[in-house]
């Protein structure tokens, strides 16, 4: 299945690549740069949140987490559906600037702030800010691509995405290893790099029909903004209710519900069960480093967000490839390939304790991502009506934020009472050891596990996470993400054959009539 256009005398990929604009280039250094300050931050913040005090963490709860990754979809993820509309109206541009600002601040915020609702609250600026700064630099991107090189463009885009998030959490785990602070003001310092971007492009045509101003004082002034900003939010709402397009944004959440869990939850599933220490030590006789070698030999584990990273490594190098290769398909069959894939992978990352399986689980993870995540933009910019590419790209995100909210709210508990290692050992020392409850859960957060390997007899904590492993199955939670996945996978086939093909057929009819 084709993508509807004939292939004989398509522009070479050297072609295709060399007809972007400046705007184009400097929409994906900006794009780069917030990418590298958001991920050095979300790479290890699901870990730095449950952390104990003793090493440097804020000691919430996994339900706590939860909490605040489900406010932090919401905001990051629906508000863009009518942000979007605003950037069209107000500026590419100017959106973008105003965006940047917010999200330093919630930067230099989280790095202040340690308890729980003023660190909410600085998680909802950095929320926010990136909920206004996505349609407007996506806007600006759909603006300076055509028909015959946007899907190189999104791919392009997307490989840039993931150097951001491959950076910025490499760079993380060496700043979190000193202090945590030291994370949060580098973000905040990398994306604080972006107004200087800003002044080295002009804005591309995004037809908007500006309206004569007739304004005769500030008060008029005033009133006609506050006018035209809910006249804004209403046409953003009631776009996002048309039918077919409503669908495919139910649909493809299910996807996203899924996805998230490799950056919400996984880093904690690593932290508590997978043995990291063989990776430190192939790569320490690999290069013949003795300090990565005497670390492995001691049973320290590398940061989880590392291991993840591969994720981002895996799209760096692939993305434009798999690009060009997966181009031929449709969007939304592209889309149904991709989430297939990456249910796969997800599965084998999450049902083990070998760093190189979960590793390859993760491989395969990206290889899914790389082949379903950026056609849903493409296929958006596709759809937008001329005008409206900063809405159709805030609509980019609605399925994301609901599946993203869906899955914080279902990860939470089930990881809480299933999967975290601390809680499993105090449920082992009440139930089968009969220690007391009082005395169980007075035990400090860092001495839970060191009590029940001295109780078992054990020689280190990683023979109890293993004996805890085999006990208690927690790998079994990944069945319920990967089954969201495949669902959302038999939707997005039902949406192919009820509302796709048509509007294919409609589409190509209009092209022979004209």
């Amino acid at each position: 299945m084709t993508n509807g256009s004939t292939t004989d005398n398509a522009p070479s990929f050297f072609q295709t690549f060399t007809s972007f604009s400046r705007a184009f280039w400097c929409s994906n250094v900006i794009e780069l740069l917030e990418r590298w300050a958001y991920y050095g931050v979300r790479g290890g913040i699901a870990v730095y949140m449950v952390a104990g005090i003793a090493i440097g963490g804020l000691e919430f709860t996994h339900i706590q987490k939860a909490n605040i990754f489900f406010w932090w979809a919401a905001f990051q993820s629906l508000l863009p559906t009518v942000t979007g509309g605003h950037a069209d109206h107000y500026g590419h541009k100017k959106t973008v600037a105003f965006a940047i600002t917010i999200s330093i601040i919630g930067y230099i915020c989280m790095a202040l702030l340690t308890s729980y609702w003023p660190f909410f609250f600085a998680c909802m600026m950095v929320a926010t800010g990136t909920a206004i700064f996505k349609p407007g630099i996506q806007g600006i991107l759909a603006n300076s691509t055509t028909k015959e090189n946007a899907t190189l463009g999104w791919s392009f885009f997307y490989m840039v995405v993931n150097i951001g998030g491959f950076t910025g959490p490499l760079i993380a785990g060496f700043l979190r290893l000193m202090s945590w602070k030291y994370v949060f003001i580098t973000s905040a310092c990398i994306h604080s790099l972006n107004y200087i971007v800003l002044f080295f492009f002009d804005e591309p045509d995004r037809g908007h029909v500006k309206k004569e101003n007739n304004d005769k004082n500030i008060f008029e002034t005033i009133i006609r903004m506050f006018k035209e900003f809910w006249q804004v939010l209403f046409n953003s709402l009631k776009n996002l209710i048309d039918p077919p397009l409503l669908m495919f944004l139910i649909v493809f959440s299910g996807f996203w519900m899924m996805f998230m869990q490799l950056f919400d939850l996984l880093p904690n599933f690593i932290t508590d069960w997978v043995d990291t220490a063989p990776v430190a030590m192939f790569f320490g006789k690999l290069f013949g480093n003795q300090s990565w070698i005497a670390f492995a030999e001691s049973g320290k584990q590398i940061p989880a967000e590392w291991l993840i990273n591969l994720d981002a490594f895996a799209i760096i190098f692939l993305m434009l490839p798999i690009g060009w290769i997966f181009g031929r398909l449709r969007p939304v069959s592209g889309m149904i390939v991709g989430i297939f894939i990456a249910s796969a992978g997800l599965v084998v990352a999450g049902y083990t304790m070998n760093a190189w399986l979960c590793a390859l689980g993760i491989f395969v993870f990206a290889i899914g991502e790389m082949i379903a995540s950026p056609r849903k933009s493409e296929y958006l910019s596709m759809l937008a009506p001329p005008g409206k590419k900063g809405l159709y790209m805030g609509y980019v995100n609605f399925p994301q934020g609901i599946g993203w909210m869906l899955g914080s709210k279902i990860a939470g508990p089930i990881y809480q009472y299933h999967g975290d290692k601390t809680t499993l050992a105090r449920q082992y020392l009440i139930e089968n050891l009969n220690m007391a409850k009082d005395t169980v859960a007075q035990l400090p957060l860092d001495q839970v596990l060191p009590t029940l390997s001295k109780a078992l007899n054990h020689k280190t904590p990683l023979e109890t996470t293993q004996f805890l492993f085999s006990t208690y199955h927690p790998e079994q939670i990944w069945f319920v993400f990967a089954a969201v996945g495949i669902l959302s996978m038999v939707g997005m086939l039902a949406y192919n054959l009820l509302v796709e093909n048509k509007r294919q057929k409609e589409s190509e009819e209009t092209a022979k009539q004209a």
